[in-house]
């Protein structure tokens, strides 16, 4: 239970919500344990009782006894629902922050993290977890707290009628303490085992959903559902064997329950023989006794639901007690100038160990445009990945207007870099939400808009669509072709007006003449920025004012257009093949 102790500042945080609702328990139950006691003076009185002379004077004392009895109870339901109102409530209000905590958290997550990391865990942990542990937040803490408030009134009135009696009615009580002991730590390992088995399932259907279309490109239905209900079989087992091991403290418990009640009946009935208890006063142990099932009889199910709680608090704790490998090491502001140095820098994988990049050295200056090209596999996007220090360099050093990365403000470097990466991602929004997305300013106009979407080629495109701006995309944009895609892409990096521009192999879906329109739009922004593009085509990078060949994370080649074509190099080969490719397009078309 010591992963829950985590959760002690939110019951600070609502320390008056949870005081107020302790006391409306306790106040509840009082009135709550009035009523057997107020049974029991009634049961003795009418033993006693010789005014009975009629049938009215019968029904008179019955209403009177029975509306007493009601206005006790109404009594003790209104604090019920008060103590609800204000627990439960506690109880959702730290499942929003926690939630809220825990996304923050995963903004705060470096690269590297979510490259570990299952998309479908990740929900699970913010989802089901945090569900889990709202359920220990709520029903678990009011529950004990009830059951004891609730103890400590009845016992204390049951010792007062009959010490004696009360020994033998609470003898079953630390059998049942002992069995919950005993039971706690199976069901700790059997939650956690559960809520693991959870998360498969989840990343599963999570990846099988995003990959609907390869899966039926592939005709493999069949067997990504045999593969799924493979996990939920699974999944299943593991619940049905806790489910099959709590059933069993309910009915243990009732037993126990029961048999203090039989005890009550028994040792009560005798002790009427010597006057040491009243009639009344076994009624009320009856009372007494049938009040304390709940409280106790919840025992297993309030345990259940901590353990589960405890068992998805480790799990969350787990991401939450992780520390980003890369964090922001300055809050001063930052003005990108413009110039960018890399010197002799290398990057090595962590966990292959592969050498993305070898001593890699260039300098950039503001309103110049570098141009990266390389096969599949040779470190390109690695130099993008670092600047933007989604990774840190593994040796040498990466300068920003003469500053490490690592030492400026690294939100407002990112604020002021407009990035459109090799895998271009659109919300579920629409097309105009897409785009404004890229801008810092909230307000920003749909003249500003259109602006970006005619600079990246695609606004003939989009008034094309019957709600034009307002045209509501699937998940990932899947009812846009990957041109479009990667042309809003390009214009939701334009609109926000960046200092750095890093293009990322972001023309790669499109036909080489509307590359040269989007290029041709693209010069006079070139010349107000410094920028990066990064392409396995030359027509992509030939304009830029330097070139560099990578291989296997090495600059073989690097100067302008004209002068690689010179040398006869790695970069006459490409651009010659490249070419003849197109040649032979043009031709079969």
């Amino acid at each position: 239970m010591k992963s829950l102790s985590y959760l002690n500042k939110y019951f600070f945080k609502y320390k008056w919500r949870l005081l107020l609702g302790t006391i409306f328990i306790v106040i509840s139950n009082y009135f709550g344990v009035q009523m057997p006691l107020y049974v029991k003076s009634t049961i003795d009185d009418l033993m006693k009782s010789t005014t009975i002379t009629s049938i009215e004077d019968a029904l008179y004392l019955s209403l009177k006894i029975g509306g007493i009895y009601m206005l006790l109870s109404l009594i003790s339901g209104f604090f019920l629902f008060l103590m609800r109102q204000t627990i439960i409530v506690m109880s959702r209000l730290i499942e929003f922050d926690l939630k809220n905590e825990i996304y923050s958290h995963y903004q705060k997550l470096d690269f590297t993290f979510y490259k570990k990391n299952a998309t479908g865990d990740l929900m699970n942990r913010i989802s089901e977890d945090v569900s889990q542990v709202r359920m220990y937040l709520g029903p678990g803490i009011m529950y004990s707290i009830n059951l004891v408030a609730l103890s400590i009134l009845i016992i204390t009135q049951m010792i007062k009628i009959s010490p004696y009696l009360t020994v033998f009615v609470l003898i079953p009580l630390p059998i049942m303490s002992f069995l919950i002991y005993k039971v706690s730590s199976k069901m700790n390992l059997m939650s956690k085992n559960v809520q693991v088995e959870q998360s498969m399932l989840s990343t599963l259907a999570q990846e099988t959903f995003a990959g609907i279309r390869v899966v039926k490109a592939y005709s493999r239905e069949k067997e990504a559902h045999e593969k799924f209900n493979a996990t939920a079989q699974e999944y299943k087992s593991k619940s049905m064997k806790m489910v099959i091991f709590n059933a069993f403290f309910m009915p243990t418990i009732v037993f126990l329950i029961g048999l203090s009640t039989l005890l009550t009946i028994y040792i009560g009935g005798k002790l009427t023989y010597n006057h040491s208890i009243s009639i009344g006063g076994i009624v009320a142990f009856i009372f007494f006794v049938n009040k304390l099932t709940w409280p106790f009889a919840s025992i297993g199910w309030v345990t259940s639901i901590n353990q589960r709680a405890a068992a998805s608090q480790t799990r969350i704790n787990e991401f939450l007690m992780t520390e980003p490998a890369i964090k922001n090491a300055s809050s001063e502001v930052f003005d990108f100038e413009g110039k960018i140095e890399f010197k002799n820098v290398s990057y090595t994988y962590e966990n292959s160990g592969i050498t993305a990049l070898n001593n890699i050295s260039f300098t950039l200056n503001k309103g110049e445009t570098l141009g990266v090209i390389g096969r599949t596999g040779s470190g390109k996007t690695t130099i993008l990945n670092l600047l933007m220090r989604q990774l840190d360099v593994t040796s040498g050093e990466l300068l920003i207007d003469g500053h490490s990365v690592k030492s400026i403000n690294l939100d407002q470097f990112r604020g002021q870099t407009g990035i459109v990466p090799q895998d271009v991602f659109l919300f579920s929004d629409t097309i105009a939400n897409n785009i404004k997305f890229g801008s810092n300013d909230a307000s920003i106009s749909m003249e500003r808009v259109i602006e970006s979407a005619k600079k990246a080629h695609v606004y003939d495109n989009i008034i094309a669509f019957p709600d034009q701006f307002e045209t509501l995309l699937g998940e990932r944009g899947v009812n846009l072709s990957g041109g479009q895609k990667q042309r809003i892409s390009i214009a939701r990096a334009l609109i926000r007006d960046p200092k750095l521009l890093l293009l990322d192999d972001c023309l790669s879906a499109v036909d080489t003449e509307t590359e040269e329109i989007i290029l041709n739009h693209l010069k006079e922004e070139f010349k107000q920025r410094t920028s990066i593009i990064v392409s396995h085509r030359i027509s992509s990078i030939r304009h830029a004012n330097k070139l560099i060949v990578i291989d296997q994370g090495s600059i073989i080649e690097s100067g302008t257009h004209e002068s690689l074509l010179a040398l006869n190099g790695v970069y006459t080969e490409m651009y010659t093949k490249q070419l003849a490719d197109e040649n032979d397009l043009n031709q079969s078309l």
